[in-house]
């Protein structure tokens, strides 16, 4: 199919990777010259790194078109008043681009195209007749990180797969939600990468729910909450779990003096009762308003289940002088009395009984503070943070903990673009009604990141053949003219046969050659030299074998058909 020559390929290996890579992939995919830093979170892909690109790009293509959806494309520029009318101009934050044309029309460079695809409903859908409809795209995106990490994990320039489709109502939905969910299974499962579905906070998208499907890694920037026992799981974002019995006891308020006794570990030891018969007060803002939030001592608040609480855009702590400004006193800080400022209380407080909460006084503490005789809140709502050790939702089993990368996010959006775009449909009575619909993303570099992290040893990538930049990599040893010759012949052979060759004809040293081929790992390397040549013979070496074997020159092209193929059984 064709043949690349090392000497000409553009782009060279590295011995050593920058001292900011601080991945596997990360680093292995500098060091092989695929990928070339142009500015923080943006990349450039060198020929290899962009053939492995289109390798995944076709295993997406034909798995989205096996569910049903048909390619399109959309602008990556787009009028901000799209994003005013669906709500997001503000709520998607900081990350937008935003820019200004030369008449002084706002745009924007889309992170995500449910504005886009939303707009070309109603400008094209018209009846019920023409659902369901299904469409999908490879296109780039544009965030504007703060912190872009990881290599290719968290960039601001990204090509993303992104599909969507439209229902006719929510039974229809679940049909196309369970191929789309299929799909992504197929498609990680052709790249290599293993993946677990789980439950998802959905973020700036929206919608009713949603899941991400997770390359387990330790490089991972998310923490993931799974069940052993029952197989349940979620990102820690949203992860649900049982609170279990408070240690709690009735009575009156009753003060006790705590001298320098400011956290709930100090607390729980002073009075000699376990965490969990503490209150424990956590303070943030929340849009702007100071927001008083009360859990169970042995459970830390989960800040986006308290944003997502109060249908908020941004949270953080309260900094010390604005805990002092909101009149409440950090370390002994109590919920009584806190009216009218907003209280949002965890369930685990609710049926707790009488707690051990601050005073709202420096060195003092209230015993049996109990929530609906002493206090009461602006919102009830679970707001704990799941950790490894807490027990399961659903089982009531231990769960465990695991850092991961998102590959895939698919999300049931319901009605969350159709109606405040007016996205309609006429139905069989000629009723106007609005689609169900949902949006999937799979970010396809970041995909290939995880495809190098997943297949590596401590001497380079072993590629997949679904997405090798390269089937087989060709080292010829010696000069001379049989040497050439035989080279040729099995290069020739194989590139008639349709396989992807690399042959590294650079004047190097064996070991230079060797280690470059375990670097760039292509699924065979052959090995051409005038000494195995004396007998008519050559070396084929699968990537993940140890030992090369000896095979005649004659037979060496079938040999490595034959290798490939079953290399794509692996």
């Amino acid at each position: 199919m064709s043949i690349v020559r090392m000497s000409a390929m553009f782009g060279r290996t590295l011995r050593e990777a920058p001292a900011d890579a601080d991945s596997a992939n990360h680093q292995l995919l500098l060091r092989s010259g695929l990928i070339v830093q142009l500015a923080a979170g943006v990349y450039s892909f060198l020929p290899p790194a962009w053939r492995t690109l289109r390798k995944i790009e076709q295993i997406i293509r034909e798995e989205m078109e096996h569910a049903g959806s048909q390619e399109l494309r959309m602008p990556a520029i787009q009028p901000r008043e799209l994003w005013e009318e669906s709500g997001r101009a503000d709520s998607y934050g900081p990350v937008l681009f935003n820019l200004q044309d030369r008449r002084d029309r706002t745009m924007v460079l889309a992170p995500t195209h449910e504005e886009s695809v939303t707009d070309l409903f109603r400008k094209v859908v018209q009846s019920y007749r023409d659902l369901p409809q299904s469409v999908f795209q490879m296109q780039t995106k544009f965030r504007d990180e703060p912190r872009p990490r990881g290599g290719l994990v968290r960039v601001r320039e990204f090509i993303m797969k992104d599909a969507y489709t439209f229902d006719v109502d929510d039974e229809a939905f679940q049909r196309s939600y369970l191929a789309m969910r299929q799909a992504y299974h197929n498609i990680f499962e052709r790249c290599g990468v293993p993946v677990v579905a789980v439950q998802a906070d959905s973020g700036a998208i929206g919608g009713k729910q949603s899941e991400e499907f997770i390359f387990l890694t330790e490089i991972g920037e998310d923490n993931i909450i799974l069940c052993p026992s029952c197989g349940y799981a979620a990102n820690q974002e949203r992860a649900e779990f049982a609170r279990g019995d408070a240690a709690g006891s009735d009575g009156e308020l009753e003060e006790v003096t705590t001298p320098g006794v400011a956290t709930i570990d100090d607390l729980a030891a002073f009075l000699n009762v376990p965490a969990s018969a503490t209150a424990k007060a956590a303070f943030f803002l929340v849009d702007g308003q100071p927001t008083f939030a009360v859990i169970r001592g042995d459970l830390e608040v989960n800040e986006l289940k308290l944003l997502n609480a109060l249908d908020g855009l941004e949270v953080r702590p309260l900094l010390p002088e604005e805990v002092e400004a909101a009149g409440w006193v950090a370390g002994y800080a109590s919920p009584i009395g806190v009216a009218p400022a907003r209280v949002v209380v965890d369930p685990s407080i609710v049926d707790a009984g009488g707690l051990v909460a601050g005073a709202n006084k420096i060195d003092v503490h209230l015993r049996h503070v109990t929530y609906g005789r002493d206090y009461t809140a602006s919102v009830i709502a679970d707001i704990g943070l799941a950790e490894a050790g807490h027990g399961c939702a659903q089982c009531d089993s231990a769960l465990e903990m695991r850092r991961g990368i998102e590959l895939g996010h698919i999300f049931k959006l319901g009605t969350r673009y159709a109606d405040p775009m007016d996205a309609t449909f006429l139905d069989a009575d000629g009723e106007r009604r609005t689609p169900i619909m949902g949006c999937y993303g799979i970010g396809v570099e970041r995909l290939m990141a995880a495809v190098v992290q997943a297949n590596h040893d401590e001497f380079g990538i072993v590629w997949p053949l679904s997405v090798a930049p390269f089937d087989v990599h060709i080292v010829p040893l010696g000069a001379g003219d049989e040497v050439a010759q035989a080279v040729q012949q099995v290069t020739d052979a194989l590139s008639d046969a349709g396989l992807h060759v690399l042959c590294d004809d650079r004047d190097e040293r064996a070991g230079v050659k060797f280690n470059d081929a375990d670097l760039l790992g292509a699924p065979l390397r052959i090995t051409i030299g005038a000494r195995g040549l004396k007998d008519g013979l050559v070396e084929l070496k699968p990537r993940r074998a140890s030992e090369p074997r000896a095979t005649p020159l004659a037979e060496a092209a079938e040999a490595a058909i034959a290798a490939v193929q079953s290399s794509a059984a692996v």
